[in-house]
């Protein structure tokens, strides 16, 4: 009797040991799950002052030529000029641009091609803010951003068209995908990976947000050096009137 009253008593602490253990666990998946979304709440709300004063959500319209990756370059330069009212296939643009065969000079061939049109072509700020303040003002961006594993990763052109700051996410026009979503930081990475290279293809009347006087007479003196006097006159006249 003495025994079985001996043994009930131990299984009656064992069986509190393992309900206190329970509990315990329970705690402590409680805390970490809450220490896990106040560190996803952290991250989500990392976004930089210039982005939280721009809209919420912005995703621009515009004519885009769908294409393989390895022409990227000629399919997105034919949709910034079409946006801008030029007729161009980026068929067209093959011989001009010297390909194939002028690949490692195609990104000098672009603009050099760019300014033939009488565009004005404006080199942005290698950093998010600066990119997404043109398109929450409506305009496109030309990018050049990585893409792939890290094995067979190759530099790609895209139109930087629209973005989502609550998700955190931009979106891309670029080869065959017309809605190419990426996180933020992602596309941070593969931008600046393949040299944060950035541009805007603009009318000469037509000046950027917050534009750098200096920088829009630099590119005005290389569209008149290509050329487009007249052209280059406009703008002048565009950063005067502002």
């Amino acid at each position: 009797m003495i025994d079985g009253q001996a043994g009930n008593a131990i299984a009656w602490h064992l069986n509190k040991r393992e309900m206190m253990v329970r509990v315990i666990s329970r705690m402590l998946s409680a805390a970490l799950i809450v220490g896990c979304v106040a560190s996803l709440a952290g991250c989500a709300g990392s976004v930089s002052p210039q982005i939280k004063r721009l809209p919420e959500r912005v995703e621009l319209s515009g004519r885009f030529y769908k294409g393989v990756a390895n022409q990227s370059g000629p399919q997105v330069l034919a949709s910034m000029l079409s946006q801008q009212g030029i007729v161009i296939t980026p068929g067209l643009l093959d011989k001009p641009l010297h390909l194939p065969g002028g690949e490692a000079q195609l990104q000098r061939n672009m603009q050099n091609l760019a300014r033939e049109y009488g565009m004005v072509v404006y080199p942005l700020d290698s950093n998010l803010p600066a990119l997404l303040t043109q398109v929450a003002a409506g305009y496109p961006v030309m990018v050049r951003f990585t893409e792939g594993a890290a094995l067979w990763a190759e530099p790609r052109y895209a139109i930087l068209s629209g973005y989502n700051r609550q998700k955190q996410t931009v979106l891309l026009r670029a080869g065959m995908d017309q809605r190419l979503m990426m996180g933020f930081g992602s596309f941070e990475s593969a931008f600046k990976d393949a040299g944060g290279w950035a541009v805007l293809i603009q009318n000469p009347t037509q000046l950027p947000a917050q534009v750098d006087q200096q920088r829009w007479l630099k590119a005005a003196n290389d569209l008149a050096q290509a050329g487009q006097e007249q052209a280059a006159a406009k703008a002048k006249k565009a950063l005067v009137a502002q």
